[in-house]
């Protein structure tokens, strides 16, 4: 221990567990493993021996045979890090009166705590069983509280015990107390989190009963003082006592005190804190017993408020049970904020309510004005549009709240649709309360160096001072219940913006109508995928010709599928369908495709089977024709006589062309699909200068788009993502097990090194927190979550990723992932290679320049 000076700037970091001191309650002795005497303290007014002098000697020297053997054995039955065995009465030197005594571990050490025995063993387990069946019958949680209270105090005879409850910030509430006559209350008092320093907590959950006998007591130094290590105290009955803590109590007057650990689900939930004015120091077995009772206590009180959470949530449901009844009768009601708040407080404690209902303001009670709460509703569309949102201090997200902060500190907003959003907003007001103190309590008290501030007075000032502008937090179990009510308020709402009868049933026979061309479109699908497996299948050499063919195939319905939906199943454009398809089969180097005709537009009836041919045109080219070598395609096409739309395809520079030598599936697309499907024409001419075609849309099939002429060559796709990959560990986040098969042979087949698959954003952060990860794909829709959260993490982390999704258009993704490359679903290799590309130009601009 160094010799700085503590005080109030550095209690929150005083090693309070190594002090180095004892309390003269009894004696301490540090054995090791040899049961060779290592620490001592205190030894001389009860052995004889000072403490310097018992260092080194085996313990059998200085203990009955019969008295080492009990400690040997209850060293024994210790079971965990913080276990403490005791033994009453039990006689350790001749000629000297019998001790109670205390053994737990300290690191290696055995440490051994004795105090005179006082003969009043007492039936602990009876006693305590006692006391629990008086808190068990009591009804409700503030008289456990107080009960409670009374317990300790008949117990260990303090004239002052309090239930002292911790908030979520780390201040303190007294709840209850019992009291000596004349004793001044505290009953009700807040402390600030420092009053009970950081480290302090984690000893009450370690050590859950603490005794300072005597304040004015001198600690006794655990000897050697200097040398090694400093012996852990955190489990010791004797240790003595910060002096910030000292000071504290000399301070209020009081020369004793007591605390009992309240621990709920783990936590520390709050202490029986317990004072006295002259000095007090219960017996062995009281305080065994008060020790016992603390536990005890604990799992009645958690017990309890777990009942107690099960029935307000209860209740909260029977409020959203009558908020959708009352709104099934009366819509306009949603509207009314007098009446919303008095119905939906009913459920959760607030002080005032403001509703905002397609740009409609209602308040009522305690809440800022229409100006201000429109700002604030700004300020709340920033988050998620389907989640609630709390602060107990609205100045920390909108500065200017402070002006309103006194009767609107805090709020709970409840998002009750997404476009427009609206909310229903719960406030809290500032949780500072006058307190009326009995008596003087400055009177014959004499402050130490660190001054007032060390009283409950003083301490209860700072704490109004830290929380001003703070309002009470809402529970957990109260935002369970809001989110609860969100959801009905949200199907309420939807009632609340539905047309009249009569547009509601419109609606429905929309909604039927739609159903029925879904159904419709969708069987049609199915059976061209079907046909396509089938014809596929008969023409491919092997299973990979065969696998390779029908994904170029699917993917080309998909493509198509996907310029359709952006225009809102409307007409899309031919050139968009050209670019599209033609992309997809081009390397680095390799000439563009080049473009000459109107803007036009083909219909969705027409437009897949054009997908197709035009996915097969490429195809033979990309394998046989001009994009084969190093020649071109010329695609042209314009608009003929009677409205018809007239595609000349002419591939230049590449092989020569011979006539198949049989007929596939793609020479039969090609050659029958327009005029079986859409009564056009299709001719082909395999000529030894290169293939061409000419193909006629009827003009029923044909729309104009903006009449600009189309000049262009289709720019050749780059690699480039090949440095991204290779070798490389990639993160797979995909919900489905085959499409993650597949994706996974996908990124092998580009030069992954290794690919680990994860199902959910929770199977992801395990990963990346285990491994060195260099890149990521993510599906972004992941069933009942979306992946944003692992991409938020691989964001502020430097990883690049892409997304795949089987949703196309703009509002697919977030704003602020709009910049990362996405795959439409279904994918391939070449998909993921060319987002792959674009994203290592994202990563490298320079990557991607000729």
């Amino acid at each position: 221990m160094g010799t700085d000076t503590v005080d109030l700037t550095n209690c929150d970091r005083e090693p309070i567990h190594i002090l180095g001191n004892i309390q003269p309650i009894g004696f301490l002795i540090a054995v090791g493993a040899d049961w060779i005497v290592q620490r001592a303290a205190n030894t001389e007014p009860y052995l004889g021996i000072e403490p310097i002098g018992l260092l080194g000697r085996p313990l059998h020297d200085i203990f009955l045979p019969h008295a080492l053997t009990s400690l040997r054995a209850r060293v024994g039955n210790l079971r965990g890090d913080d276990a403490v065995e005791r033994l009453f009465s039990v006689r350790l030197i001749s000629d000297a009166a019998a001790f109670d005594v205390a053994i737990h571990f300290s690191g290696r050490s055995i440490v051994i705590e004795c105090e005179p025995a006082r003969g009043d063993e007492i039936e602990v387990a009876s006693l305590v069983r006692s006391m629990i069946t008086r808190i068990q019958s009591t009804d409700t949680l503030s008289n456990i509280f107080r009960e409670g209270a009374r317990q300790v105090r008949l117990l260990t005879g303090f004239d002052r015990v309090m239930v002292y409850r911790f908030g979520q910030s780390g201040s303190g509430e007294v709840v209850a107390e019992a009291l000596e006559p004349g004793v001044d209350s505290f009953l009700g008092l807040n402390f600030p989190a420092s009053d009970v320093p950081k480290q302090a907590r984690k000893l009450y959950l370690r050590n859950v009963f603490r005794i300072i006998a005597d304040v004015n007591d001198e600690p006794k130094p655990i000897e050697p003082a200097s040398t090694g290590e400093p012996l852990d105290l955190s489990l010791s009955l004797f240790r003595a006592v910060s002096p910030i803590h000292v000071e504290y109590l000399k301070n209020m007057g009081v020369r004793a005190s007591l605390s009992i650990s309240i621990i709920i689900d783990g936590k520390l939930w709050g202490l029986f804190a317990c004072h006295h004015y002259s000095p007090r120091l219960p017996s062995f077995a009281e305080r065994s017993a008060a020790e016992l009772f603390g536990q005890m206590f604990s799992l009645v009180l958690e017990s309890r408020l777990r009942s107690e959470t099960t029935a307000y949530e209860d209740k909260a449901r029977r409020v959203a049970d009558r908020l959708m009844a009352a709104a099934a009768q009366d819509t306009e009601r949603l509207t009314d904020a007098q009446w919303m708040g008095d119905l939906v407080m009913d459920a959760i404690p607030a002080d005032g309510v403001g509703v905002f209902v397609e740009g409609n303001v209602s308040l009522s009670g305690l809440t800022p004005n229409e100006e201000q709460f429109r700002t604030l509703a700004n300020i709340l569309n920033r988050g998620e549009a389907s989640q609630i949102f709390t602060t107990n201090r609205i100045s920390e997200i909108l500065p200017e709240a402070e002006a309103y902060g006194s009767k609107a500190a805090g709020l709970l907003a409840v998002p009750i649709s997404r476009r427009p959003r609206d909310y229903v907003v719960l406030f809290r007001s500032e949780r500072l309360r006058s307190v009326r103190w009995a008596g003087n309590q400055e009177k014959e008290i004499e402050y130490g160096p660190n001054g007032a501030r060390l009283t409950p007075r003083k301490s209860f000032e700072e704490w109004s001072e830290l929380v001003r502008g703070e309002a009470a937090p809402f529970t957990e179990a109260e935002m369970r219940v809001a989110d609860a009510l969100r959801s009905t308020l949200l199907e309420v709402v939807l009632r609340l913006t539905e047309a009249a009868s009569e547009d509601r049933r419109r609606a429905s026979e929309q909604q039927k109508l739609l159903i029925s061309e879904l159904n419709h479109r969708v069987r049609n699908i199915l059976a061209l995928i079907r046909a396509l497996v089938g014809q596929t299948s008969r023409n491919a050499d092997n299973v990979g010709a065969f696998i390779s063919t029908l994904d170029s195939r699917i993917q080309s319905l998909a493509r198509a599928h996907d310029q359709l939906t952006a225009d809102q199943w409307g007409p899309a454009r031919l050139e968009d369908l050209i670019v599209t398809e033609a992309r997809a089969y081009f390397e680095a180097g390799h000439q563009s495709v080049r473009m000459d005709g109107p803007d036009v537009a083909i219909t969705p009836e027409a437009f897949t089977v054009l997908a197709l041919v035009i996915h097969e045109l490429v195809t033979n080219a990309a394998k046989y024709g001009a994009l084969s070598d190093s020649g071109t395609v010329d695609v042209s096409w314009k608009i003929i006589e009677d409205g018809s739309l007239a595609i000349e395809w002419r591939e230049i520079g590449g092989p020569a062309v011979m006539p198949p030598k049989r007929r596939g599936f793609g020479t039969t697309v090609i050659e029958n699909s327009i005029p079986h499907e859409l009564g056009g024409e299709a001719k082909v001419f395999y000529k030894t200068a290169g293939f061409e075609g000419r193909f006629v849309i009827p003009g029923r099939y044909v729309a104009e788009s903006n009449g600009a002429e189309v000049h262009k060559a289709v720019p050749s796709s780059k690699s480039g993502g090949e440095a991204l990959i290779t070798g490389k560990q990639v993160l797979l986040v995909e919900d489905s097990a085959l499409i993650a098969l597949d994706a996974e042979d996908s990124l092998r087949e580009l030069g992954a090194g290794e690919v680990y698959l994860a199902a959910s954003n929770a199977n992801a952060a395990r990963i990346l927190e285990e491994r060195e990860i260099d890149l990521a794909v993510l599906d972004f829709n992941l069933g009942r979550e979306n992946s944003s959260p692992t991409a938020e993490k691989l964001m502020n982390a430097g990883i690049p990723f892409i997304f795949a999704s089987g949703y196309g258009g703009e509002d697919t993704m977030p704003e602020r992932f709009q910049h990362v490359p996405m795959i439409v679903k279904p994918y391939g290799t070449t998909q993921m290679g060319q987002a792959l590309a674009e994203l290592a130009v994202k990563e490298d601009p320079e990557a991607g320049s000729d």
